[in-house]
């Protein structure tokens, strides 16, 4: 039985409420890009075209937290990600890049947020970083001291304490990955933002929300790219952004529905994944957490992204996902 066509009143409460969704988002890309300077709630207002009277109770409703709150969330967040990403940046410089006007003030506001002090976290990440490699390294001798070894069931080699493994460290698993150094062209892309937690929500809304989209304007075969802008132990999962996002024609006219905006070129780290999609979440922290320590390069302010063509990104036989998880990097 084919389901109700919606009346032209759900028609246009969809669209409006698309083109309330895109001016609020506008405004949250808005903050990222200045979180070191003040934030100006008229020019925000502005940047949404919403009523600068209004504006501040108008994001409080759409976004769950005040303006204010957004902000010192969103800097936070940054700096954490940044103590983590680039050990050769000063804690005074991170406090700085990300809108606080001394050291002092923001140890205080990390603290409070996170438990501990700026030193103490990226000490902490620096050590879980140095436990990795160990264990990867002290693994990779074992093989070639007995190469036997490589061949046996992994549940195997410590008896009963691997029966449980699904969250344990992938390294003690898995070989080195192969990362290619690649200079990516600027691209043109059509965003559509999801607002959650990631995992099986972000697979439902390409389907669900994204993939209509794309062939109702010809895009079924177009290059994909979902750009997760948070990281899920820091930021709330239910803050957690994604921008699912399709690459268009310069000349390309989104009708409303989604953003156009353009995923800047450049150097990339670029690494093959091949798996349930389950399994992502891990190959980017082993990117992160074994490569990237390693290699001589540190995260940039570009966005990183995976990207896939729509037409054979999934397996239909084996339900594997297939793409390329692009980091932005930069010298330390």
């Amino acid at each position: 039985m084919n389901s109700p066509l919606p009346s032209p009143e759900q028609t246009a409460s969809g669209q409006f409420r698309a083109e309330y969704a895109r001016r609020m988002n506008a405004v949250l890309d808005h903050i990222d890009r200045h979180l070191d300077t003040p934030l100006d709630l008229a020019q925000l207002a502005d940047v949404a075209h919403f009523s600068r009277f209004h504006f501040h109770r108008v994001f409080a409703a759409w976004m769950g937290e005040t303006l204010g709150d957004y902000a010192r969330r969103r800097r936070l967040e940054t700096a954490a990600l940044r103590l983590a990403c680039r050990p050769g940046e000063t804690i005074l410089d991170i406090a700085l890049a990300t809108g606080f006007g001394s050291g002092e003030a923001f140890a205080r506001a990390f603290k409070l947020k996170f438990g501990c002090t700026p030193t103490a976290w990226r000490a902490g990440v620096a050590a879980k970083n140095a436990a990795m490699l160990a264990a990867m390294r002290l693994r990779l001798r074992r093989q070639d001291s007995n190469p036997d070894q490589a061949m046996r069931n992994p549940g195997q080699e410590n008896g009963p304490n691997f029966q449980h493994h699904d969250d344990s460290n992938p390294l003690h698993r898995e070989s080195p990955m192969q990362v290619t150094i690649l200079d990516l062209p600027p691209a043109s892309v059509a965003c559509q933002r999801h607002i959650g937690p990631y995992g099986p929500a972000i697979g439902a809304f390409w389907r669900d929300t994204v993939a209509p989209w794309m062939q109702s304007h010809g895009l079924a075969d177009a290059v994909c790219y979902g750009i997760g802008h948070d990281d899920p132990s820091i930021t709330p999962p239910d803050k957690c952004r994604y921008d699912a996002c399709v690459a268009v024609p310069d000349t390309f006219q989104s009708g409303g529905r989604a953003s156009i905006t353009t995923l800047p070129g450049g150097r990339y780290a670029v690494a093959q994944f091949k798996g349930q999609a389950s399994a992502i979440a891990d190959a980017w922290t082993r990117m992160t957490r074994e490569w990237l320590p390693a290699s001589g390069l540190q995260w940039d302010e570009r966005p990183c992204f995976e990207r896939f063509s729509a037409a054979t990104a999934m397996d239909p036989a084996t339900g594997e996902f297939s793409c390329e998880i692009c980091i932005p990097v930069r010298p330390l």
